[in-house]
């Protein structure tokens, strides 16, 4: 590496979603690449290097405030609770340009920054700096007016305003007006801008606020030691050493957008169709239950491991399951497929967002067809014939290895900062 650049991430929390235990992983890879890193966030929980950007009473409470502000905001407009957390207008947040890290920096990088963190005027201060400001998109909000993943509507390529979020859709709603400050907002030449999958690089590049910003496509960064194959990891997580696990996980299991009742219906189609090997199978869940009715209601005994944040006990977890099932029904690219692939365990997903760059159909895994329990059913049973599955091990370290994003990370802060002064 022919420069150490002082490079300062941000994100809302260093656990609490993929984006942030992404953050934290490319910190690490960073930093073993020579980098001086610095990982602000604005809440923490477990003990990592990631930093609290401000700390005290007065700083949680105005984390709260905003957050609670952010909410009230969109309520009046808000189509129903079930889609409360996948809207959020950008419009509180903290200002953090003179923060003594910030200063320092050559680079800025964030990542995940909703929930009353950083607004979108704030986001334009730190644009105003004139220092390169990297965004390392984890979903659509970005570009959108507003929601985190827009399904099948196209108006982010417009200028939003109709959204299917709202509870009276118009062509000058809530998404339209802070589509309109997006727009002016990140209208600034040193913003660059990096997607973790090729799928939202498309998404990105389609949009009417990031048309005219280069998009470059690099996934996250995963360390394959912490995460591999452990052959008594059965007996480590005290379960039945001569039966069969099918892994789900998820933050919360219930959520609808994790597709849990597709699970439920996939694994209904596979017993019935295997009723012998079904005798011998179980499903281990990890994650927040938050109706333990639905788990009792599922066709095969069920064990609920609770939320693990210990990389070394989901090592245990993905290295014991014979195959990891992610139904979800809006993806961009799941840290726990690659986690589970770098155990050696094979991958069922639908065919959506990320899923299909990481699954390589009936090689590592099965890419199923979309919102068709039946086709994961069939991915459920191709995968427990194909495991330990070495083909999965080996796409995690040709493709995500910490030495490899971190290089291609530090390309692209070198040219940025190159483009700057020229």
């Amino acid at each position: 590496m022919s420069k150490a650049l002082n490079i300062v991430l941000l994100s809302y929390h260093n656990q609490n979603g993929g984006a942030g235990i992404a953050a934290g992983r490319l910190q690490q890879a960073l930093q073993k690449a020579g980098h001086n890193v610095t990982y602000l966030v604005q809440e923490k929980s477990g003990d990592d290097a990631s930093e609290l950007i401000r700390t005290g009473l007065w700083c949680k409470l105005w984390n709260w405030i905003r957050f609670i502000m952010e909410r009230l905001y969109f309520l009046p407009s808000e189509k129903s609770k079930a889609i409360r957390f996948l809207f959020n207008t950008g419009l509180f947040g903290q200002d953090i340009s003179r923060h003594p890290a910030i200063k320092n920096a050559d680079i800025i990088h964030l990542h995940w920054v909703n929930f009353g963190f950083l607004s979108i005027n704030n986001i334009a201060q730190l644009l105003k700096l004139g220092k390169p400001v990297v965004w390392t998109l984890h979903d659509m909000w970005a570009f959108t007016g507003g929601c985190h993943h827009s399904g099948e509507c196209e108006n982010f390529q417009t200028n939003c305003g109709s959204c299917k979020f709202v509870n009276k859709p118009e062509r000058w709603d809530i998404s339209h007006r802070m589509w309109a400050r997006k727009i002016y907002a990140f209208d600034h030449p040193n913003l660059h801008i990096i997607t973790c999958s090729d799928w939202l690089k498309s998404r990105a590049e389609r949009s009417t606020i990031l048309a005219y910003h280069k998009i470059e496509s690099v996934p996250n960064a995963i360390n394959t030691e912490n995460f591999q194959r452990i052959s008594d990891a059965k007996n480590i997580l005290q379960l039945n050493p001569s039966k069969h696990y099918i892994l789900f996980v998820a933050m919360r299991v219930n959520t609808p957008t994790k597709g849990f009742g597709y699970l439920k219906d996939a694994l209904e189609i596979w017993k019935n169709e295997n009723p012998e090997a079904a005798k011998n199978t179980e499903l281990l869940l990890v994650g927040n239950v938050l109706d333990t009715s639905e788990i009792k209601a599922l066709p095969l005994l069920a064990t609920s491991l609770g939320h693990i944040a210990d990389p070394t006990k989901m090592r245990s977890v993905y290295s014991a399951a014979d195959v990891f099932i992610t139904p979800s029904l809006e993806e961009n690219l799941p840290n726990t497929i690659m986690e589970a692939m770098a155990c050696g365990t094979p991958c069922v997903g639908f065919h959506v967002g990320g899923i299909p760059e990481m699954i390589d159909h009936k090689i590592n895994g099965y890419v199923a067809e979309y919102l068709s329990a039946k086709s994961l059913a069939s991915g459920i049973q191709w995968s427990l014939n194909h495991t330990p599955n070495e083909a999965a091990r080996e796409k995690v370290m040709h493709s995500y290895q910490e030495d490899i994003i971190a290089k291609k990370h530090s390309d692209l802060y070198l040219k940025y900062l190159s483009d700057g002064q020229a």
